[in-house]
């Protein structure tokens, strides 16, 4: 079967290797679907993600159709549309017992840490795979994975109906990210410094878009809230400046949300941390979060409205990554159609 391969910092090749067998009675083969491509596999690409290892087949945000089930699978059946949950945790450590499998000592990330999706055929434990409706068409429910992010983020920051909240980045994980703040009830103001893109998140919702290009965030973040501050910023552009600026602008009594990878340090006073009693908190991944975003998809909660931009058939996955890479204000979401006609 075709496989995409990633063998070092800027060297993509398409490789040839065995289909996968059921080596465990749990385990599951899926036949993909779909893949989105996500920054961090355009990370792993470029030999700038820090977690990441070589060789390495990436993609986590993929959907398929199971084909064969072992002996002790209760819960599918082949023929059943399937989300995968690109995270295996070791359920013994100090985070795993409280119920954050997503930062487990030994987390393996599907795509990342092992081999992900962009394969023809994966097998995979069945408490990784989450049934979907199969009515919904594939271009919808690719978008599970980063739409969970968001959901983490949102319940990290503790999102309540009524809320403002401040994201910094209306990217495709500030679009997730404000999705799921709208389900949960709360007022959203959103920044970039992209008029397409904030347009595209006054489109899904936001009350509110600033440009960042025209205008002091700041200023105009604390005149729509008459001086208070959002209740919860999540910061979806992860500068050290957008983390500074997170802290001295959220409410008193407010949450601070950092979705980042940055490893330079941010200059953070503690007195408006002290003062504000302000919550600073980091959001990776996801914890069962999978469960309600199939709920709101099945429901059609959740849709893409036009998020989805390009789609490529697997034979152009280079040309793909460098249109990506080439047209970052063109894409929002593309995607890889293992099927193409379906």
């Amino acid at each position: 079967m075709k496989a995409v391969e990633i063998s070092k910092s800027l060297e993509m090749v398409m490789i040839d290797v065995e289909k996968p067998l059921i080596e465990s009675p749990d385990e599951v083969v899926v036949k993909i679907k779909r893949v989105g491509i996500c920054g961090s596999d355009m990370h792993i690409y470029h030999g700038t993600n820090p977690l990441a290892t070589y060789p390495r087949i990436v993609g986590h945000e993929v959907v398929g159709e199971v084909v064969e089930v072992g002996d002790k699978v209760s819960t599918l059946r082949a023929g059943d549309h399937v989300i995968i949950e690109p995270i295996r945790y070791c359920g013994t450590c100090y985070a795993c017992r409280k119920g954050r499998v997503n930062v487990c000592e030994q987390l393996s990330v599907f795509g990342v840490h092992e081999d992900g999706g962009m394969r023809e055929f994966v097998v995979l434990p069945e408490k990784q795979l989450h049934v979907v409706d199969a009515s919904l068409r594939w271009d919808e429910i690719v978008l599970a994975e980063p739409y969970t992010i968001g959901a983490q983020a949102v319940w990290r920051g503790n999102v309540q109906e009524d809320d403002t909240i401040f994201i910094q980045g209306s990217g495709p994980i500030g679009i997730c990210i404000l999705k799921m703040a709208k389900l949960a009830g709360a007022k959203v103001i959103i920044s970039d410094l992209k008029e397409e893109r904030l347009l595209f998140a006054k489109e899904n919702g936001a009350d509110v878009i600033i440009d960042a290009s025209k205008e002091s965030v700041e200023e105009r973040v604390l005149e729509l809230t008459d001086g208070e501050g959002p209740n919860v910023v999540i910061d979806a552009v992860c500068l050290p400046s957008t983390f500074e600026l997170g802290v001295n602008i959220v409410s008193p009594a407010g949450t601070v949300v950092v979705l980042g990878f940055d490893e330079r340090p941010a200059a953070i006073s503690q007195l408006p941390i002290t003062k504000k009693e302000v919550t600073i908190v980091g959001s990776r991944l996801q914890t069962n979060q999978f469960a309600k975003v199939v709920a709101l998809l099945n429901e059609g909660k959740l849709k893409t409205d036009g998020f989805i931009t390009h789609s490529f058939p697997l034979k152009d996955v280079k040309k793909a990554f460098s249109f990506v890479e080439q047209n970052p204000n063109e894409v929002r979401k593309a995607v890889i159609v293992f099927d193409e006609g379906e």
